[in-house]
């Protein structure tokens, strides 16, 4: 088994932050990296029902790194382009409850969390393959996603 490491490197007060992550999960990794911009900054209350709406499709997530060909949104403040990545957002939900599941456990006040940390990496690339005609086969990639989250109670 690999051991984990984060990618957080700055100076961690173990009484005050809490972290939590997902390894290898199948998601797309340009949607990640796209919502965890987003929710980067915000209190862990208001990254939950942002993260609804998404999944309801009612808010959009803006696309500002991965933006190419991608359609206008309505609802986006100085910035046309976005999506509604509803796959990704319900796993950033399940990592959500994993944090505020490690507050409670640490004691802190899960009301009172801010995300200071949120990033998403590529992981493997699992290799599959598509039958073709005569006889033939594509191969293709499914490129697996880490995403990490750290919050600070404030």
């Amino acid at each position: 088994m690999p051991t984990w490491r984060y990618s957080y490197n700055k100076e961690y007060d173990d009484e005050r932050m809490v972290k939590a992550s997902l390894r290898e999960v199948s998601i797309s990794p340009k949607h990640a990296v796209e919502i965890a911009r987003e929710i980067r900054g915000m209190m862990v209350e208001d990254a939950r029902r942002y993260l609804e709406d998404v999944v309801n499709m009612r808010r959009a997530v803006p696309f500002k790194r991965y933006k190419r060909k991608v359609p206008h949104r309505r609802g986006l403040d100085k910035w046309p382009s976005g999506r509604y990545p509803v796959k990704a957002a319900r796993f950033f939900l399940k990592l959500l409850d994993n944090l505020e599941n490690n507050a409670e456990f640490k004691g802190l006040d899960t009301s009172r969390l801010k995300i200071i940390h949120c990033v998403a990496l590529r992981g493997r690339k699992i290799r599959k393959y598509i039958p073709r005609a005569f006889g033939r086969s594509s191969p293709y990639f499914d490129t697996l996603t880490h995403v990490e989250i750290v919050a600070e109670e404030v």
